[in-house]
């Protein structure tokens, strides 16, 4: 039995993000699929004493944004030390920032990227790192793709072995369940419901902000919150 999950990849992700992760054997990087503007590839949420903040990480553009994710490239240096000053003034009071700027301090001020996919990636796995996830992570360009939204999804799970597909629900809308039936791959609905809250900083509590937020106020006990990090 394998377990795979392919999602694209995300800036500082939500704690859901990490949950999937947690619940396959392979998590897939989809990163040669159509850049999109205002969306999660890169930017996200954090809260802050006014409010809830987006970080954005500034990108070039190839015409309106014609490209794929893995082609995109970060616009300038200057967002890494922006961000890093927001998440220090913001988050510097809880309890477990100084365990989590250990190793979270330096990929924004000591490590360089060239593309937005190359950065996701580096954070995403030194998240996992720190939250004990032994998933093995890819990135769909290690495999042939086929044409085709369900197609495509059917084909990386069968070149990976997989004989569970986990499908965030969003993608009831254009799955067409009878493809992975056909290739005797089971589709699985991840159900991001019935999250508990825990101690957060600035006013009500929000649970769609990055996970940096719950590492911040939580640290190793960040598990407890969560629903497949053990």
């Amino acid at each position: 039995m394998k377990k795979i999950a392919i999602v694209q990849s995300n800036y500082i992700p939500w704690k859901g993000y990490f949950d999937m992760i947690s619940a396959v054997d392979e998590f897939i990087l989809f990163d040669d699929v159509q850049f999109t503007r205002r969306d999660w590839r890169n930017r996200n949420q954090i809260k802050t004493s006014q409010g809830v903040r987006w970080l954005t990480v500034p990108v070039l553009a190839k015409g309106k944004y014609h490209q794929k994710i893995y082609e995109t490239e970060i616009d300038g240096i200057d967002w890494a030390s922006s961000h890093w000053k927001a998440l220090t003034q913001n988050y510097s009071n809880t309890p477990c920032f100084s365990e989590i700027a250990v190793w979270l301090e330096p990929l924004y001020l000591k490590e360089s990227y060239s593309h937005i996919s190359q950065l996701n990636r580096q954070f995403i796995e030194a998240i996992c790192n720190y939250l004990g996830t032994k998933t093995i992570i890819t990135n769909s360009s290690d495999y042939a793709l086929n044409d085709g939204k369900t197609q495509r999804l059917v084909e990386l799970c069968r070149q990976a072995g997989a004989t569970e597909y986990i499908s965030g629900p969003a993608a009831k809308d254009y799955m067409y369940e009878a493809d992975f039936a056909d290739m005797d791959i089971k589709l699985t609905w991840f159900d991001y419901a019935g999250y508990q809250e825990y101690p957060q900083l600035w006013g009500d509590f929000i649970h769609e902000v990055s996970i940096l937020d719950l590492l911040f106020n939580c640290g190793k006990d960040s598990s407890r919150y969560m629903r497949y990090v053990t």
